[in-house]
């Protein structure tokens, strides 16, 4: 039987499978980025040393899927116009969302972080209500959304504490989670002309060479000391990006938004988790609440969409 990847990654089983593996990817980059860092001695201050390491990352990530894009001998015809398409998901998709990520997670922490990440699928939910007409904001989703931001807020108090503290790092996990959002968006736009892996392997080889030239043009090409823990690292994190973006770039590709955003929660629960259980990170009452609110949120979205579905199945629109 022929493959079919529209039928699989629109199936229920293949949405599940697709959104909840890129998602658990995502959520295990968090301690590892950390541990990374602890191991090649990168500070905070040290935001050229963590543009080299994210370059690298994504480097990899790209010839990974460069591998078995020549592997299934995949084919695709470049325009000019599909050479902007892809430098504008790099920009948004890679670049900026790497640099606002990488710095802003070195400044917080890996719980923090991992809830934060919750927040892509707002900014995609609110994304897709002004550039689909099918994917409209609507009460329920706003509510929340409400709820969701919510919880970022509460997630930013410093170790139990109702004193709010929002700090840099916060500030710019968030305008990488936006940028993400929006890279997001446009790799589902992109992926209506261009071929899923090659649109995710090239976006990640720009965006790449971008991060490492800004890094060099400061530290050298090669400043950092890898040990044979932290290359190990560094090839998973290459692995949790090749595989997670072209899983959630297909998935992207195939279905509404709106929808599929929803299944982002996943993020700040395997991150938030496994930060702890890495990290030795405390779980803090206020912690385990905006997780909570966070989670509470994107489901209420999610509710909408099985509400709306069942509603048409009864009314024999769905067969």
């Amino acid at each position: 039987m022929k493959w079919n990847a529209q039928r699989f990654f629109t199936s229920p089983i293949g949405i599940i499978l697709a959104a909840s593996g890129a998602t658990f990817l995502w959520g295990s980059s968090f301690p590892f980025i950390k541990l990374s860092y602890e191991s090649l001695h990168i500070a905070p201050e040290d935001i050229y040393q963590q543009f080299l390491f994210a370059g690298y990352r994504f480097f990899l990530a790209s010839l990974l899927i460069g591998c078995v894009i020549l592997l299934f001998k995949r084919t695709q015809r470049m325009t000019r116009s599909g050479w902007k398409t892809l430098g504008m998901i790099a920009l948004f998709q890679t670049i900026l969302q790497y640099i606002f990520f990488y710095v802003g997670l070195s400044y917080s922490t890996g719980v923090q972080g991992s809830i934060i990440a919750g927040t892509t699928s707002f900014f995609q939910i609110l994304l897709a209500h002004f550039m689909y007409k099918n994917d409209a904001l609507s009460l329920r989703k706003g509510l929340g959304l409400l709820l969701g931001f919510a919880g970022v807020i509460l997630v930013t108090s410093t170790k139990g504490s109702i004193e709010m503290n929002i700090g840099i790092g916060e500030i710019l996990l968030l305008l990488a989670m936006f940028a993400g959002a929006l890279g997001n968006i446009l790799a589902k736009n992109g992926s209506a002309k261009l071929d899923i892996l090659f649109l995710t392997s090239i976006q990640m080889m720009i965006g790449s060479i971008v991060l490492i030239l800004i890094g060099a043009s400061q530290e050298g090409l090669f400043p950092l000391d890898f040990d044979l823990m932290s290359l190990l690292m560094l090839l998973y994190l290459a692995f949790v990006s090749a595989m997670g973006f072209v899983l959630w770039n297909t998935v992207m590709k195939y279905n509404k938004v709106g929808s599929i955003s929803t299944y982002l929660f996943l993020i700040p629960v395997f991150g938030v988790f496994l930060s702890s259980l890495m990290l030795k990170e405390e779980l803090h009452g206020l912690i385990l609440l905006s997780l909570a609110l966070v989670v509470s949120g994107i489901i209420i979205v999610n509710r909408e969409k099985k509400k709306r579905e069942d509603h048409h199945i009864q009314k024999g629109i769905v067969k």
